[in-house]
């Protein structure tokens, strides 16, 4: 430890600190523009200056500037102070004076630093220099004329997002930030420059002059779009969702998100379900009342032998809407249920067969990393980028069964069939060596590997892989599945999976197309595999009039994320809670209610009547969903099915990064990101 005084106060600081971390530690305030603790040091703004004895009698900066034993740092002398005016004089030369009309308005560093640090006049009278914007793509709206040259942006492409798409031209005055060629970043993590930005340079194209941030209302949520659970900040105006913006969770997703995390909300507002419909005898669905639609479901129920009845949820159903469906489903006797509707063979034996049981953090100390049937990238572009850092610390061997792509950092490629799997069992394999010599080796698996009918026996094989190389072992858990469904984990937990004589999703879909079902349940289910059940009677219950709608009998319109208070659990295992910033539209309900409200109709009441009495219920069930936003590890357990390892090439699940959902396929802003990707492959060719 370092023994140094910051502003009179003494303090101790870790080997390694610059002179700006000791002087947070001490709790004094030091501004800056280009510092950011996620990037690497730049040096470029000088707004960090301070006093430092012993040294040179003239401000330095504190970024770059190493803390020492003995150390004497003054943060607000004279000289401190007037050096700072300076700097901010410098930084205002040429910057425009367009504050009531910049989007960045009201949440400006520049703004607000020159107000704390700045001084209340000018020296410079001569004409401010001009910018060309540039072109980045339809997320990001620039107004380069802003621009302080921070090259925040340019550290962040380059070392977390893995694309060297934006750079600086020129030198002095005639420096630019620019992308080259004036093309789109290309990165599912490029719209975190816009957090990054310290002024108006960078903002939000969809964003641009819709609000101002003191009309807002923020809403701390979790959002579903991966099965990263990454927190988020969800700002509201009325009843409308304008914006979402990250939090930080050191532990899932830092302070970054994806694109369509960020910018798939407005398919929140497009292809909406707000009242009950039910299918005419013409084939046509006509608007009806809840009444109406329960008697027909009641109707339908009634008919059918329970062995014909099944049910499937989707990809983004909450925990709560889940277990009340599967009470419900319990009470009337039906086996034919399925959360795993991608007929994914995971679930049945154990929850370390379908967790990321190291945890995500847990990457940072793997020391070798094998990925199986799954692109990480564009999967979870925020899991992806863990990985990218845990890469550039060094000596990080990367091997990829699956997919070939560019996934932002270097790998070793060891084929795309599952029989390669087994050849990581040979001493002349070169992965073979590696996982061996390493103390913390991970293996992540992907769905690619699971979705097909030898995903068991994978499944299995992967298990005894792991143990073999020491992947699990005393203190260490590195085997893990990366889930990419954001709702998979939560309902795998509460059992939403067929018994031994039951039906599974693959079943149910093969069968219902045959007409062996006479019924089916339908809970914000989109997948194409739905259009085979156009012989049972179909009961749709979500938010999107997706393809599941297409088909039903009668449609439940039910609530999205952010219209509701909800658990979700992460591919790590970790309970987080999403919180209500909307209401859901016209009248449409939060989906346990509905499910709650149909079981009184049909007298099979559930045992609950309101949020607190459903939760209560669920924890005693299933305590470790008590513990919010905490990992509870499983027991290592043996999973899969043994068997021989058949031939059959992984692929992930994911073909289009934008449009995995029924929420993202209705969003404009999505769909222009698709044409510009699009464009882009055309040109290519």
């Amino acid at each position: 430890m370092i023994k140094l005084t910051v502003d009179e106060k003494e303090i101790e600081v870790e080997e390694g600190c610059t002179v700006l971390q000791a002087c947070e530690i001490a709790g004094a305030e030091v501004p800056r523009f280009c510092y950011h603790d996620r990037l690497s040091i730049a040096g470029n703004c000088r707004m960090c200056l301070v006093e430092v004895k012993p040294g040179p009698p003239k401000p330095q900066a504190s970024c770059a500037l190493p803390a020492s034993n003995g150390q004497i740092i003054s943060t607000n002398s004279k000289m401190v102070k007037d050096a700072r005016k300076g700097v901010m004089e410098f930084l205002l030369i040429n910057h425009p004076l367009d504050c009531p009309i910049c989007d960045q308005g009201g949440e400006c560093d520049l703004q607000d630093q020159a107000m704390s640090f700045g001084a209340s006049k000018t020296r410079y009278i001569e004409n401010k220099r001009a910018v060309e914007e540039k072109s980045m793509g339809p997320l990001i709206k620039t107004n380069m004329t802003r621009c302080i040259h921070c090259t925040r942006c340019v550290r962040f492409s380059t070392e977390v997002a893995g694309v060297n798409d934006l750079g600086a031209l020129g030198r002095g005055e005639n420096m630019e930030i620019t992308t080259y060629l004036e093309k789109s970043i290309e990165s599912e993590l490029s719209a975190c420059v816009i957090d990054l930005c310290p002024v108006g340079a960078l903002t939000s194209k969809p964003y641009a002059f819709n609000a101002r941030p003191w009309e807002l209302t923020h809403i701390e949520t979790i959002d579903v779009m991966d099965g990263v659970g990454s927190n988020i900040r969800v700002d509201t105006r009325g009843n409308q969702v304008l914006r979402v913006l990250p939090r930080l969770n050191e532990e899932v997703n830092e302070e970054w998100i994806s694109d369509k995390t960020r910018y798939a909300i407005d398919g929140l507002k497009n292809q909406r379900l707000d009242r009950p419909y039910i299918r005419n005898k013409h084939g046509a669905l006509e608007p009806s009342d809840w009444d109406t639609a329960f008697n027909k479901i009641k109707d339908g129920l009634s008919k059918v032998p329970t062995n014909k009845v099944a049910s499937l949820v989707g990809d983004l159903v909450d925990v709560e809407s889940v277990f009340s469906l599967k009470l419900l489903l319990n009470k009337l006797g039906v086996e034919n249920l399925d959360c795993r509707i991608d007929g994914a063979e995971i679930g049945q034996d154990g929850r370390s067969g379908y967790i990321f049981n190291s945890g995500i953090s847990g990457i940072e100390n793997a020391d070798a990393l094998l990925i199986i049937g799954s692109n990480p990238r564009i999967e979870a572009p925020v899991l992806n980028a863990r990985i990218r850092k845990r890469y550039l610390k060094g000596n990080f061997p990367i091997g990829i069964i699956g997919p070939k792509s560019n996934l932002t950092y270097p790998y070793q490629y060891l084929g795309s069939n599952s029989l390669d799997i087994e050849k990581l069992k040979n001493k002349s394999n070169s992965f073979h060596k590696i996982l061996l010599k390493a103390e913390n080796p991970m293996i992540i698996v992907g769905m690619g590997a699971l979705v097909n009918d030898f995903g068991s026996i994978v499944l299995n094989f992967l298990r005894e892989l792991s143990e073999f190389f020491g992947v699990v072992q005393k203190g260490w858990n590195g085997f893990n599945v990366l889930q990419t469904a954001a709702g998979r984990t939560g309902a795998l937990d509460i059992g939403f999976t067929p018994s031994k004589k039951g039906l599974n999703a693959k079943t149910i879909f093969s069968e219902g197309e045959k007409g062996n079902l006479s019924f089916v349940w339908l809970l914000g289910v989109d997948s194409k595999d739905v259009l085979k059940l156009k012989k049972p009677f179909v009961v749709y219950q979500g938010h999107h009039g997706d393809v599941g709608a297409h088909i039903a009998d009668v449609i439940l319109p039910g609530a999205a994320y952010t219209e509701k208070s909800a658990t979700y659990v992460n591919t790590e295992g970790r309970p987080q809670l999403a919180r209500q910033a909307t209401y859901p539209p016209g009248e449409a309900k939060e989906d346990w209610k509905i499910i709650r409200a149909f079981s009184e109709y049909i007298n099979n009441k559930l045992p609950f009547d309101d949020l607190d009495g459903l939760r209560n219920k669920l924890y005693e069930d299933f305590p470790h969903l008590s513990f919010i936003d905490e990992i509870k590890k499983p027991r290592w357990s043996k999973f899969g099915t043994k068997g021989k390892l058949k031939s059959f090439e992984l692929n992930s699940t994911i073909n289009n990064f934008y449009m995995t959902c029924s929420i993202s396929r209705s969003s404009e802003t999505m769909a222009m990101c698709v044409d510009q990707l699009n464009r882009k492959k055309l040109v290519a060719e």
